[in-house]
């Protein structure tokens, strides 16, 4: 497996221009997020069904894929971990607090896409592809190197 510093230095050959990492610096966290409000946003009743108890922070999808995922950032590091998993929690509990405010699905899939078009317009201006396209565990990547890049 690459190490991390590996992974950022082949996500940044395609992230050079300026205008394209102030896309991604705003895009990266919001499709990360979407992405978390997506799958938060899947009924599971299995814990209500079977004992009587419900925790919407423990019973959802997004915690439960996000809990597999956290495993590939523990394999990069163990404060990449930390970081990642801090991300995680505040965005679950976001998208537990946007679930209050209208259709989470709906608000999730919005973010998504106007994210997405962001990306590819920073792409286009970069005249690069973007680093998914090559390896599916950039878009693993990119959040940390999001945060990598915000925390300096």
């Amino acid at each position: 497996m690459k190490t991390a510093q590996q992974w950022f230095d082949e996500y940044a050959v395609s992230h050079q221009n300026k205008t394209n990492k102030a896309i991604h610096y705003i895009c990266v966290p919001a499709i990360f997020f979407s992405v978390i409000g997506l799958l938060f946003s899947i009924p599971t009743t299995f814990l209500e069904n079977t004992i009587g108890l419900y925790n919407p922070f423990l019973e959802n999808w997004a915690t439960m894929v996000t809990v597999l995922i956290l495993f590939f950032y523990l394999r990069l590091g163990f404060w990449y971990f930390i970081n990642m998993f801090l991300v995680t929690a505040l965005s679950i509990v976001g998208n537990y607090w946007l679930s209050g405010v209208g259709n989470l699905a709906l608000i999730s899939l919005a973010i998504f896409v106007i994210a997405w078009i962001g990306q590819f317009y920073g792409h286009k201006v970069e005249g690069k592809k973007p680093s998914f396209i090559k390896d599916l565990q950039f878009l693993l990547i990119g959040p940390l190197w999001v945060l990598k890049k915000l925390g300096r």
